[in-house]
């Protein structure tokens, strides 16, 4: 359980690509068919409020310079991945 919130929490502070589906039914001869289905995209920014959740959570006070910069890379690779960057 606690993997899984991390996991979520990782997911907005780097953004993600989110999908909605519409569909409209009716009845015809006593059946439901599918008369319209409208599909929306968006894209949700990075949180920074869930990265500095990840940072807090990581004992960010406790990291050396060096394992502030490898961090801070990861983080800049992970928004370049996203297209946020």
């Amino acid at each position: 359980m606690e993997e899984d919130v991390k996991n979520a929490l990782k997911k907005c502070a780097v953004g993600f690509g989110t999908s909605e589906v519409v569909e409209e039914f009716s009845v015809e001869d006593g059946e439901l068919k599918l008369v319209k289905k409208k599909v929306t995209r968006r894209d949700v920014p990075p949180d920074i409020k869930a990265v500095k959740l990840l940072m807090d959570d990581g004992n960010v006070g406790e990291m050396t310079d060096e394992q502030l910069e490898e961090e801070k890379q990861n983080l800049k690779k992970l928004l370049e991945d996203k297209n946020f960057g």
